[in-house]
């Protein structure tokens, strides 16, 4: 049971990070091209694929590290642009990027206090 929790864990964990990494590329990447005639915005769907695993994990009544290795962030384009606004509104996609920053460092500290406690588990069985 607790190889399968530190799994699940770290998988999570680990599939948040890869998200938090790629969202801030798509950000980085409608920033540089914010004056690029024709340029669509890209943003990185990632929740759906979460919502879906929570609605397996409801159905079956459990959830492991398999069933959360099909979930993958992609890029997808930003559909929700009004046609009147400019296609890539710099100042959204700045606050945007603190926003993640700020996520990804959380995420690290989760995974950091996660090892740390496996780390003293490890530890203090050998004394």
């Amino acid at each position: 049971m607790t190889e399968s929790i530190e799994a699940l864990t770290t998988t999570a964990l680990s599939l948040a990070l890869d998200a938090a990494s790629m969202r801030q590329q798509a950000i980085a990447a409608n920033i540089a091209n914010a004056n690029t005639p024709g340029y669509q915005p890209i943003k990185v769907n990632f929740e759906t694929q979460l919502e879906d695993a929570r609605r397996a994990l409801e159905s079956n009544g459990r959830l492991d590290s398999q069933a959360l290795s099909g979930v993958t962030p992609r890029f997808d384009n930003d559909s929700e642009i009004d046609a009147l606004s400019p296609k890539v509104r710099l100042d959204v996609e700045v606050a945007n990027m603190s926003q993640n920053a700020v996520q990804y460092q959380a995420l690290l500290k989760g995974l950091s206090k996660h090892y740390a406690i496996l780390s003293t588990a490890v530890n203090d069985g050998r004394k």
